[in-house]
């Protein structure tokens, strides 16, 4: 009975659609997600637009009959008033964003002919696309909200309804009275500030995110965390308390490691030169825009702290040529242990790298997941959304250390030095070294996140109910 059961979940699979907003901190986990899921025998269809598909990872051959790319193009607003080729958020400045969602909100019309076509049986979606609720109910297909953010994140802030009135600075410096466990999670006056600001912007779409998310999470049958119990447990079960519906986490979707090919055989020949676990590896990211200030005071930090590293450091927008990026003299000073890359680098394979021991970032999700995978020592300087909230998380658990920054949020080379130096070397931070490495045994557990926590959450597809693991 078990195996005609089994061949029967084969021949008719469970179909999703996942709608992912236009950002490579979304694009990722959703397609990481759909991999996921494929493994576990769910026919997924990926929605987005061409140029963004196209710089998506490709899906493994053995997953090519469940996973499939749906190409829509981004509609174009009047005016031109997004550059030619722009996507994605990475492709735009920040105070362009508003447009892209826009652009991104006419894709309506292109993903109710597909639900209308398909009918899949869930929809997956991410938090910006809240004419989705119209298009599932109209169709019948049951949705889910896939939050991006973490989970403590979002405990933090709290669902839609659970504050009273609207969002204020000085209601987000500290834990909120849902969060009954010792917590030093919240946001510092600077970042509760620009925090506040993003959330209720009302965009030339005419809707804020806050409305966006509001309408999404009132119509879902359920809400996915890129989390896990080991991890965040108490934060899981604090959100889990707030809503009247199932809060699932899908575990932290690590990837298996991948072989390099040649065209970045320089970085790896340096890295083989390197003592094991004595570099530190400084990135933040595709999306982040650093400031001219904050690129500098970095480069400085990394000086003073006379470590190796190796330095993934995209192209800033207000460099004129490869002279002006870094400080003069800063290669030549740094030559002996230091390496900077410009433009596209394997992250994940250098991440995974025996000389490889620590590494400086934002502290953004899926960094974090990357970075303790492989059981580095986490220095993390936090710029924006939930970022600030991932690092007190961090820290609050023996895991990372915090660049120190002054009220204003500006920070200094000294902060930088001394935080490396702690990090990677000192007695002092002996502790964090360790905790990150035995951190390893639970993030890198490919088993436990996808025979565990994916098979969970597929479980939920099939029969739509939810048994708390």
């Amino acid at each position: 009975m078990q195996q005609a059961h089994l061949g029967n979940m084969a021949e008719n699979p469970i179909r999703v659609t996942m709608i992912p907003w236009s950002a490579f901190g979304h694009l990722i986990p959703f397609f990481k997600l759909s991999i996921a899921l494929a493994k576990a025998g769910v026919h997924v269809s990926f929605i987005s637009t061409p140029k963004n598909i196209q710089r998506l990872p490709k899906i493994p051959s053995t997953l090519s009959h469940l996973v499939h790319f749906v190409e829509l193009p981004l509609p174009s607003l009047d005016n031109d008033i997004l550059p030619e080729g722009a996507e994605a958020t990475l492709d735009i400045p920040f105070e362009k964003h508003e447009y892209l969602k826009a652009a991104y909100d006419k894709l309506q019309d292109a993903v109710k002919q597909f639900v209308a076509n398909q009918l899949p049986d869930w929809i997956i979606c991410d938090f910006n696309p809240h004419w989705v609720v119209d298009i599932a109910q109209e169709f019948q297909v049951k949705l889910i909200l896939f939050v991006i953010i973490s989970a403590t994140g979002a405990t933090f802030i709290g669902p839609p309804g659970t504050r009273t009135g609207p969002l204020s600075p000085e209601s987000l410096t500290a834990p909120p009275e849902w969060v009954t466990f010792p917590s030093s999670v919240a946001f510092r006056k600077h970042e509760a500030i620009h925090f506040c600001a993003g959330s209720y912007k009302v965009s030339s779409s005419g809707v804020s995110d806050f409305e966006r998310i509001i309408k999404l999470h009132g119509a879902s049958k359920a809400v996915l965390f890129r989390s896990c119990y080991e991890i965040e447990g108490e934060y899981l079960n604090a959100f889990q308390k707030l809503v009247e519906k199932p809060v699932i986490p899908i575990g932290l979707l690590p990837v298996e490691r991948q072989v390099v090919d040649g065209c970045s055989d320089t970085i790896f020949e340096w890295l083989d030169k390197q003592a094991s676990k004595s570099v530190v590896f400084v990135g933040f990211g595709s999306e982040l825009k650093l400031s001219k200030d904050q690129v500098f005071e970095i480069a400085y930090g990394l000086e003073e702290s006379q470590l190796p590293f190796l330095w993934a450091l995209r192209k800033p927008s207000w460099e004129s040529n490869d002279e002006y990026s870094l400080p003069v003299g800063f290669i030549e000073r740094t030559s002996n242990r230091g390496s900077v890359c410009k433009g596209w680098i394997p992250q994940l394979e250098i991440l995974a790298h025996s000389s490889i021991g620590g590494s400086l970032f934002h502290s953004g999700l899926g960094s974090v997941i990357e970075n303790l995978q492989f059981g580095h020592t986490l220095v993390v300087l936090p710029f924006n959304i939930d970022q600030p909230l991932i690092a007190r998380f961090l820290v609050e658990k023996g895991l990372a250390i915090e660049v120190k920054r002054n009220e204003d949020g500006s920070f200094t080379r000294n902060d930088i030095a001394a935080s490396l130096r702690q990090a990677m070397v000192l007695e002092e931070g002996k502790k964090i070294r360790n905790n990150t490495r035995e951190a390893a045994a639970i993030v890198g557990n490919l088993k436990l996140h996808q025979d565990h926590y994916v098979a969970a959450f597929v479980q939920f597809l099939k029969n739509g109910i939810w048994k708390p693991i």
